[in-house]
């Protein structure tokens, strides 16, 4: 069997995520099918603190568009801004695709440009706030999300369950495997931890076949282990009310959310 080709590394956020964003979606069993899933979860958590929509929602950590085309189909006005360039192309092109509207933007969660008040919610799903190393930049970001809002907008953030990985350090993550047209495409995740116990490297694998052997894609990025402690006191100190969180067992998403006010 040949042996196999492993492309290059990556280490800053944005380039980790122009990297993956053509294979984003192998990260999913089925990433349309997720995008349906996602959507009607998070719909019923803007409308059930909300009411009936549809709502202006920014989607300010949007990736290839899993939540803001998953919202849009709900019938949300959504919005999907990203770090990563590539990323927000990709959203918008899946969004066109499938004949739904999402206006994108490449820009930094910790510098929105958005006007005061422009949206009913925001939302930052798929861990994405971890991966701002410190609480100034963590600060930054929810205080820019909570200009963009309008008075009583929510805020809903989707984190990892930290609190749980705090203690026990884990040093991976289990591998998923996906289906392509060309055969099955694992892809799989080290956490290596750092002396401080609170953040760690993740190194993100993916292998796609490749004839009769496989194309290894390797890509590293760090993030911020936030507990859940930690996440409501930066939340409130940024001048948010009514912060809770709900756990996957009461909401349906694969991730603890945490909710609050503008």
């Amino acid at each position: 069997m040949p042996a196999p080709r492993c492309s290059p590394s990556t280490t800053t956020v944005q380039s980790f995520y122009d990297d993956l964003a053509a294979d984003y979606h192998l990260i999913f069993p089925d990433w349309d099918a997720s995008t349906r899933r996602q959507g009607v979860v998070l719909d019923g958590l803007l409308t059930s603190l909300l009411g009936a929509g549809p709502h202006a929602v920014l989607d300010c950590s949007c990736g290839i568009g899993t939540q803001a085309i998953g919202l849009a189909r709900r019938g949300h006005r959504v919005v999907g801004s990203d770090l990563s360039p590539r990323a927000a192309a990709r959203a918008a092109a899946e969004a066109a695709a499938r004949d739904v509207r999402l206006p994108v933007a490449a820009a930094d969660m910790r510098r929105l440009p958005f006007a005061p008040g422009a949206f009913d919610a925001v939302v930052s799903a798929d861990n994405a706030l971890p991966h701002l190393l410190s609480e100034r930049d963590v600060t930054a970001a929810l205080l820019g999300m909570r200009r963009v809002l309008r008075d009583g907008g929510l805020l809903l953030i989707t984190l990892r369950d930290y609190d749980e990985a705090r203690r026990t350090r884990p040093t991976a993550a289990p591998p998923q495997v996906t289906r392509t047209p060309t055969g099955r495409a694992i892809t799989f995740q080290l956490w290596h931890w750092h002396e401080d116990g609170e953040r760690y490297d993740l190194e993100h694998f993916q292998l796609l076949p490749d004839g009769d052997g496989w194309t290894v894609r390797r890509r590293r990025t760090t993030y911020w282990a936030l507990t859940r402690v930690e996440a409501v006191r930066l939340v409130t100190e940024a001048g948010f009310t009514d912060v809770a969180w709900q756990g996957p067992e009461s909401t349906g998403y694969y991730q603890p959310v945490l909710t609050a006010r503008r």
